[in-house]
């Protein structure tokens, strides 16, 4: 990371989230280079990995993995990344592509990254860039010489990206320890999620996989299993920030408006959930977690939504997209145009992507009984 001005512009393009893309990782299990010693658990990583590529008994070198990391006890294992896979293109494509955005985001503060290992893992960066995307500040140090320093810096921030991020129930597939390793592939899932979550105005290049090699010994013998693990997947919906619209005129121009606006749609929804004794009072909140807008759905196109199909009292932030998501499918089912939003935008409380939503249906249906 260095000071300065001169720095590559990142594509513009669109991209987003495909519903249901929620497959536990290889990482949920095995943190970086971290040791286990409980064998059963290559069994469960063998169950898991759909697209491993198993080499029972390949030495070491088949993988041109340096020796260090598998000086191994018996009975141990540890996981570790294949180099040869950090050069694919792909994966370098997004490598550049993640730099050229965190430069592009800092910027005015001139600050440069040229390597996502080496310049994010003690969290200086990372702490720019959340408060930079979210326009919040956060206490921490802004330098840290000690390791101990580093880590508790990093901790505090991770806290605060994971909570942004909705990760108060699952565990994200980055971890302190994983980052402040400089596991490459952890902070690859880390800035992934960063650019879906705040709709950067990027291109990432779909279907991207690293591989990832478990080596165990047995006996003083050594057994390597390759796998491939996914960094992103396939978009079908706008990943960057949508052309301005109507509502972005009524929030920067006539936000006096606003309050009508939104008074009009909570007593058109009011009219309809009320059949079932339900009444809401805030958009953003009350239809963050997709429930409303499941039996709203079912309500407005005549026909009962089994309640199995959903999550009644959605526990987390996954449950909270699901649901939104199958909304989102009922509105496509009764004619509608998939909605521009995102459902991470509608459980984010993102008040313009919510008025968008609503507004559609009550043009739709505003004359329904």
């Amino acid at each position: 990371m260095s000071g300065g001005l001169n720095r590559p512009k990142s594509p513009y393009v669109s991209n987003t989230i495909r519903s249901g893309e929620k497959e536990e990782s290889f990482w949920d299990k095995f943190s970086t280079l971290g040791r286990k010693r409980e064998t059963k658990a290559v069994q469960k990583v063998e169950e898991e990995g759909k697209n491993a590529i198993d080499y029972p008994g390949a030495p070491y070198q088949f993988f041109d993995i340096p020796p260090e990391d598998y000086a191994l006890r018996d009975h141990e294992q540890r996981a570790v990344i294949d180099p040869q896979s950090l050069n694919e293109p792909e994966v370098r494509k997004l490598q550049q592509v993640l730099i050229d955005w965190i430069n592009d985001e800092l910027a005015e503060q001139r600050i440069i990254v040229k390597s996502i290992d080496e310049d994010m893992y003690d969290g200086q960066v990372l702490h720019k860039l959340w408060e930079k995307l979210t326009g919040k500040k956060l206490d921490v140090p802004e330098v840290t010489q000690s390791e101990e320093g580093q880590r508790q810096k990093l901790n505090i921030v991770l806290n605060a990206v994971n909570h942004t991020l909705g990760f108060h129930m699952k565990i994200p597939k980055w971890s302190v320890e994983s980052v402040h390793s400089k596991n490459i592939v952890a902070i690859y899932h880390l800035l992934v999620a960063l650019v879906r979550h705040f709709r950067a105005p990027v291109r990432l290049p779909e279907n991207v996989f690293v591989t990832v090699v478990i080596a165990q010994k047995n006996s003083g013998v050594l057994n390597a299993q390759k796998f491939q693990e996914q960094i992103t997947s396939e978009y079908d919906d706008v990943g960057m920030r949508c052309e301005k619209d109507a509502f972005d005129t009524l929030f920067d121009c006539a936000p006096e408006k606003l309050t009508v606006v939104k008074k009009s749609l909570i007593t058109f929804v009011n009219k309809h959930l009320s059949k079932l004794n339900f009444e809401i009072n805030e958009l953003s909140t009350d239809f963050r977690d997709g429930v409303y807008l499941c039996l709203l759905m079912g309500l407005l196109g005549g026909f009962f939504v089994p309640l199995q199909e959903f999550h009644l009292t959605p526990q987390d932030a996954d449950q909270m997209i699901n649901n939104v998501a199958f909304s989102f499918n009922l509105m496509q089912d009764v004619g509608l145009p998939r909605p521009k939003a995102r459902p991470e935008d509608i459980v984010n409380m993102d008040l313009k992507s919510t008025l968008r939503v609503l507004y559609s249906l009550f043009t739709t249906f505003r004359n329904y009984a």
